[in-house]
């Protein structure tokens, strides 16, 4: 998945999609153009999308002979939102105008931003002072005389999230992160700690805070922490506001006796032969823009992670990543250069411009395309450079952690296991945790929630994704639970088992529903080295260790049982109806069904449900999917809980899938049968086998739904299987799924007589 974006203002002149003041709309449009080596570069789209303005209007003017209004949602907004304006004339129907921006007092070099003519603002993405004031005008189509406007307040935002996003210390350690805010030449930011468990205020220590100002960067502000002196077990969150506007995730911080942990080490440059899990790229995958004067410059990159090392037959070795990271989503060419760090970590200079810090670790050699329907996975292969890899293998972060450990050691890199990975079974699933060490979250856990997963995942041709390329419908992948898992740039890590290290797949996209739930995708490996290996010298396998050895299993997302969405009244009242009628005929202790009653779905949140309490010391309890077309839920217990009022709210929960053989081949077959028809509905991505959270012995059909969209139909069983819907913002494999509308660079602005212009995107 995912490659962060960066992109940065060439100063004095717009950046793309930048209005100027009415007064300048003479200057030439700065036009998207590729250098004439290459095609266009891929990159990931923002996972959340949050537009201002779906409320009701409180701001806005009337024109001097009130032939029209026009109205805002909100009278200010930070960099990285937007305004929605409406006009309407005294009728109240809508006006038809010409929306404008027609002025403003932020530095002429950055811009007043723009609204297009649905009338939605978008504030420039950098600001020269705390508050910029902008005017927006409408002229009434048939009488451009008419014209209304008003002043609307800007402020700086974050440019991205903070960096680190995660990070697992121990005692004493410490850790310094970094936030980039959208103003230039001033701005600061406030840093508070807030903490849960036993350890009440002893949160940690926070010192020599500083920010870095200038007249050609982004205001970037450091703060080091300190962990407490006391041994715990305890979840720390760092958190940074600038102008009362908050990040969209604050760093979460795991405290721990065993575990030092940052992504820090994924995204620095290294010396000698390098470990894998690294920042890395592309030299070509960058986008490029003409100013005014016809001159390119370079706006904005991507980048992802050197997964792991593999080797052909005739020991020739490669670095594996993903297509959209080596490959540009087919737009590269074998022999490319590619690069340890990606340019996103290094302000988009590419090794072939001056002032670059990246080195040249391998070429482009194989490429399983993404624009067919014979490939079923989304990897390349880098051919190594001589030097440049550690021949072991080694990943970054991936050794076993000492024991105890020593305050401010950092895990190792180690290899994993060789050969040609792990396949997931009935006989394994069942608690299975799997690690990942990637460029943006660096080593994180989790557990599988999905196999046999058939997603839709959209490509790009450009950083910016501006340029749609190919909509790839993948089959039979993994997913993986959590929203903290993956972020964008940790596309082409290798994921593993934690127990031994053996190879289980490729990372390559993920979403988020913006409150917590998540999903990523991996590649089954055994596919990807078949995919590749159609195309290289002979079989592939991983390079690494001949003796298993445990990974640290870092895992940022919560261990929370699932709750229930609540619900509306009138699917409450037919929950309690169905509970009164049809509902209390299932009662029959004998049977091991002890009461039922009203509640909620977990499987499709805010639908109703039966809740129907069985005998938890029995194993052969039969409770139908529905009754009178309203879904059940299990819940274990005993008739003196009952009577007590001490029963448990929900079904227990269960961590990864633990279903026997027959069940996950059964619910393969109803994804194999009914998986492209509810593919075929625009508002549903993604169809897989996961397990039944109304009743955890159950598998379930996975549905993944865009939020933003609603399903044709939406059944509660279909092939005989519950349905399980999860809403989530559809996969894309560049922007953070914590971007904004909006997202600025997060690199240095360009100079007017700078080497370069910079900006990126992770992949």
């Amino acid at each position: 998945m995912n490659r962060a974006k960066i992109r940065d203002l060439r100063d004095g002149l717009n950046a793309p999609g930048d209005e100027r003041r009415v007064e300048k709309a003479a200057i030439p449009e700065i036009r998207m153009k590729r250098p004439p080596h290459r095609r266009y570069a891929l990159a990931i789209p923002a996972l959340l999308v949050f537009v201002a303005g779906c409320g009701v209007s409180q701001y806005g003017a009337t024109s001097a002979n009130g032939a029209f209004s026009i109205a805002a949602s909100t009278s200010s907004v930070n960099s990285a939102g937007q305004i929605k304006f409406s006009a309407r004339l005294p009728s109240g129907d809508k006006a038809a105008v010409v929306w404008s921006v027609a002025g403003g007092d932020n530095a002429s070099s950055l811009g007043e931003g723009r609204i297009d003519q649905s009338g939605v603002y978008t504030p420039p993405t950098a600001l020269s002072e705390d508050t910029a004031r902008i005017e927006i005008a409408a002229h009434l189509k048939n009488d451009p005389l008419e014209v209304a406007s008003t002043v609307v307040s800007v402020t700086p935002g974050f440019v991205q999230s903070l960096l680190p996003e995660n990070a697992a210390l121990t005692e004493r350690s410490t850790l310094e992160a970094t936030a980039e805010i959208a103003e230039v030449n001033a701005g600061a930011v406030h840093w508070s700690l807030s903490g849960s468990g036993p350890r009440g205020s002893d949160l940690g220590t926070l010192s020599n805070t500083s920010c870095q100002r200038s007249l050609d960067q982004y205001t970037t502000c450091k703060v080091s922490y300190t962990a407490p002196a006391t041994p715990a077990r305890e979840t720390i969150y760092l958190h940074a506001t600038v102008d009362g506007t908050a990040t969209t995730a604050p760093l979460k911080i795991m405290l721990n006796d065993g575990v030092n942990s940052s992504p820090v080490m994924n995204q620095a440059a290294q010396t000698g032969e390098i470990a894998l899990g690294a920042s890395g790229g592309n030299d070509n995958d960058f986008d490029t823009y003409q100013d005014a004067d016809g001159e390119e410059y370079v706006a904005d990159c991507c980048g992802g992670t050197l997964g792991a090392l593999v080797k052909d037959s005739g020991g020739n070795e490669y670095i594996l990543s993903n297509n959209h990271v080596l490959a540009e989503s087919d737009q590269g060419k074998v022999g490319d250069t590619i690069d340890e760090p990606g340019m996103i970590d290094d302000g988009c200079v590419p090794l072939s411009h001056a002032g670059s810090t990246l080195r040249a670790v391998g070429t482009l050699k194989y490429v399983v395309p993404l624009a067919s329907r014979q490939t079923d996975v989304d990897a390349a292969l880098a051919q190594v450079a001589p030097g440049a890899v550690d021949p072991t293998g080694k990943i970054l972060q991936l050794a076993s952690p000492a024991r105890p450990a020593k305050t401010d050691s950092e895990l190792g890199a180690a290899a994993p296991m060789a050969g040609d990975g792990e396949v997931l079974t009935a006989s394994n699933l069942n608690g299975l945790k799997l690690a990942k060490s990637g460029r943006t979250t660096g080593l994180t856990c989790s557990t599988v929630a999905a196999v046999d997963l058939s997603v839709k995942v959209d490509y790009f041709k450009d950083c910016a994704e501006t340029q749609p390329y190919y909509t790839k419908i993948f089959t039979g992948q993994i997913g993986i639970a959590g929203d903290r898992f993956s972020d964008s740039g940790d596309s082409g890590a290798l994921v593993v088992d934690a127990s031994n290290a053996e190879p289980v797949g490729l990372f390559f996209a993920g979403g988020t529903d913006g409150r917590g739930h998540g999903l990523s995708i991996a590649n089954p490996i055994g596919e990807v080295l078949r995919e590749l290996s159609a195309r290289a010298v002979g079989n592939l396998s991983i390079v690494g260790a001949t003796t298993p050895h445990a990974v640290a299993c870092v895992r940022y997302d919560s261990r929370t049982a699932p709750v229930a969405a609540p619900l509306a009244a009138a699917a409450q009242a037919r929950a309690n109806f169905v509970a009164e009628t049809a509902g209390a005929a299932l009662v029959d202790p004998e049977a091991g069904i002890l009461e039922v009653e009203g509640g909620a779905s977990l499987d499709d949140p805010g639908a109703p449900a039966l809740l129907v309490y069985v005998d938890k010391t029995r194993t052969d309890v039969k409770v139908p999917l529905m009754v009178d077309g309203v879904r059940t839920q299990v819940i274990p217990t005993d008739a003196a809980d009952l009577a007590r009022g001490t029963d448990p709210a929900a079904p227990v929960a269960t961590d990864g899938i633990d279903l026997s053989a027959d069940a996950l081949a059964n619910a393969k077959a109803v994804v194999t049968a009914y998986g492209p028809q509810l593919l075929n509905d625009p508002a549903i991505f993604g169809v897989g086998v996961a397990q039944s959270l109304d009743n955890p012995a159950d598998p379930a059909l996975l549905v993944l739904v865009d939020p933003e969209a609603t399903p044709r139909s939406m059944p509660e069983s279909i092939g005989g299987l519950r349905v399980r819907y999860m809403r989530l913002h559809r996969f894309h494999v560049t922007k953070s799924k914590f971007a904004g509308v909006n997202p600025a660079p997060s690199c240095a602005l360009s100079r007017v007589a700078g080497i370069s212009d910079r900006g990126g995107f992770d992949r």
